[in-house]
């Protein structure tokens, strides 16, 4: 069994210099040339919520921001987005244009290293970044897309999305992606509720020394979605790949081309830059727009402050175009980073950040404890001397991943712990450079998030678990839903629980430091005769096992009953689970959290079931051992294994 690491144990502490070359540090001086004194991040953040309009303008105003600030207010009408507030009501800008010219260097640096498992290698400099977007961009406009049109792409991470994506956002039309390991009815689900005009997918993707021809399931997505007038194929995998039994089908290489300069659609604030959606796991995922403005300040803000990113930094993230951290990798543009894209199986991630020279690498949290499980030290086998930082994020990073981190990686690195979330494209919680980091705790509330805990009165707590509220509205929240009239929809996700607070879903423990402890998500908690528990604290005890790979725990109770506690383990490879085991299991619970927290039942399976970018399908098994059929309970096309749902039913 691994040692156990205690929470809030020191682990990182900045150093002076760390601190005094910070790109937050030089914001805070800049802050008080105009006279805003700031001693601390405590203060810097108070100041950020509390005079949220003057914040974000010196956003705006710090990285000069390329667009017409104009002269109306920060904020007009409100509080919330569904209560008719509007951001930078009278500004006008375009994502595209400040991702590829508010950033200074040199045209020839690298925007973009790509790696692919396929065998693909390219370095893409930000003047030749900028040519392919044009080449793009004119023949979208061939195509007939222009503002407010949808363009949606079917399409690893790979450096056609980003130019694609930003062709897209540069006319003011809409951009939305999916993987291509997403199933058809998946991708129905999602690209049907927004009308694309052009699709875009490739033939297939590799994963894991497989390859997989998507070209069938591309005819089928294009049959369902009638308002398409054209299909660009991408040939990905094969070159002689050709749009065969497309009904409106080019080749990529056949799209219409021009030499012209560059050029930007200027777009109010708010305009609808993307579409992501949900996890989608049950019902029809939610399309949630945001603004070319919001995201612009927000990642800006996000990359600069918290991850400490900037010119001559290397970012990768291993992520799909499906979740929203390929959004937030992207972003590295606006600060001048080269972005590492990626696209193939995790492997070995650690030889891909050292032969790419990446000084901030972002994983799932689950890749981290994998690697510790594994007993790896990369740090040991590779040069890893440039890199910085290590985020972390989709599920609670426990403390001994933190942990394992310092110890077989570098002691220099910030491990910075994320968490937010697809429905602000960007994390409420996370890294400083300028504080130190305790195992287990998410180091800071991020600049400009008015994070709360609150209890079921609706009472803000201190050091006590309670709900993750926002009190304060974010320029990156939702701007609307797609065909969510009266926005209904919009505030039954978010606001039903604490009229007028963004109620996000998870539970949260604010420390009096400021740090914050994540404990998962609020409706999967397990009550247990009065006893509130996180699903991440027992997944913390039973994964510290060396005999057990993943496990997932479920209290089969509906709401206001208590039900049976079932734990499902799958196995470390060559363990075997026995009732040796299970006694060992059973006293480290009852130890480590109480009495009423061992199992009923354990269940040995063969895999946990998870979404394609990770994350554990508590509710959904829940509602399937609660007799909902599997179809109805989960989104299979949206899982990276639906096969191993039939191991979470009520006969077995």
């Amino acid at each position: 069994m691994s040692q156990q690491v205690p929470e809030g144990l020191p682990l990182w502490e900045p150093s002076d210099e760390v601190v005094a070359n910070a790109r937050v540090t030089h914001y805070q001086n800049w802050l008080m040339d105009r006279g805003v004194l700031t001693e601390s991040y405590a203060d810097l953040w108070k100041w950020s919520t509390t005079e949220i309009d003057a914040f974000w303008d010196s956003v705006w105003e710090y990285f000069g921001v390329l667009g017409e600030r104009g002269d109306g207010p920060v904020r007009s009408g409100g509080p919330m987005p569904v209560d008719g507030l509007r951001w930078y009501p009278g500004a006008t800008l375009n994502y595209a244009r400040n991702a590829l010219e508010l950033a200074d260097g040199d045209p020839e640096d690298a925007a973009v290293v790509f790696r692919s498992e396929a065998g693909g290698h390219r370095v893409i400099s930000r003047r030749a970044l900028a040519a392919h977007v044009a080449e793009v961009r004119a023949g979208l406009v061939a195509l007939g897309v222009g503002r407010g049109d949808r363009v949606a792409a079917y399409i690893p991470n790979i450096p056609e999305a980003l130019v694609c994506f930003l062709a897209t956002a540069s006319l003011g039309a809409i951009w939305s992606s999916c993987s291509p390991d997403f199933g058809a009815s998946s991708v129905i689900d999602r690209f049907a509720q927004i009308e694309p005009k052009v699709l875009i997918a490739v033939d297939g993707y590799a994963y894991n020394d497989r390859r997989f021809d998507r070209r069938d399931v591309v005819r089928d997505i294009e049959a369902a979605l009638p308002t398409v007038s054209t299909t660009v194929l991408i040939p990905y995998l094969d070159p002689a790949s050709a749009p065969d039994g497309l009904r409106h089908g080019i080749s990529y290489a056949d799209l219409p081309r021009s030499a012209d300069a560059m050029e930007y659609e200027d777009v109010p604030f708010e305009h609808p830059l993307w579409v992501v959606y949900s996890s989608g796991t049950t019902g029809l995922p939610k399309p949630i727009v945001h603004g070319h403005g919001g995201i612009v300040l927000e990642h800006l803000k996000g990359l600069s402050f918290h991850q400490d990113l900037g010119p001559g930094d290397v970012f990768f993230w291993y992520t799909t175009t499906g979740w929203m951290m390929w959004n937030y990798l992207v972003g590295g543009l606006l600060v001048g980073a080269t972005v590492v894209m990626y696209d193939g199986a995790p492997g070995d991630l650690w030889q891909l950040v050292a032969d790419s020279g990446v000084t901030y690498m972002g994983v799932g949290a689950p890749y981290i404890t994998a690697s510790m499980k594994l007993r790896r030290r990369p740090g040991a086998k590779y040069d890893l001397s440039r890199l910085r930082g290590i985020g972390s994020t989709g599920s609670p990073l426990p403390p001994e991943g933190a942990a394992w981190v310092y110890d077989a990686v570098s002691k220099d690195v910030l491990v910075g712990s994320m968490s937010g979330g697809t429905d602000v494209c960007t994390a409420f919680l996370g890294p400083s450079p300028l504080l130190p980091l305790y195992a287990g705790v998410l180091q800071c509330r991020g600049l400009g998030a008015r994070i709360e805990s609150f209890s079921e009165a609706g009472e803000p707590v201190v050091d006590e678990v309670g709900e993750l509220v926002l009190t304060e509205p974010m320029p990156c929240m939702p701007v609307f839903f797609w065909k969510d009239e009266g926005g209904h929809r919009y505030r039954e996700s978010y606001f039903e629980m604490f009229p007028g607070v963004w109620r996000h879903g998870d539970w949260i423990k604010i420390r009096p430091d400021g740090g914050c402890v994540i404990y998962g998500r609020s409706d999967s908690t397990l009550n247990r005769g009065g006893i509130r528990m996180g699903t991440a604290d027992f997944y913390r005890v039973v994964e510290a096992f060396d005999e057990i790979a993943d496990s997932l725990v479920i209290d089969t109770g509906r709401l206001g009953e208590e039900g049976r506690l079932l734990l499902y383990v799958q196995m470390a490879e060559g363990a075997e689970f026995s009732d040796e085991l299970a006694d060992r299991l059973k006293r480290e619970l009852r130890s480590a959290l109480s009495p009423r927290h061992v199992p009923d039942e354990f269940h040995v399976v063969p895999g946990v079931p998870r979404t394609l970018s990770g994350k554990k399908l508590e509710v959904p098994v829940r509602k399937i051992l609660q007799g909902t059929p599997i179809e109805k309970a989960a989104n299979t096309g949206a899982m990276a294994n639906p096969e191993v749902l039939k191991y979470y039913t009520p006969e077995n």
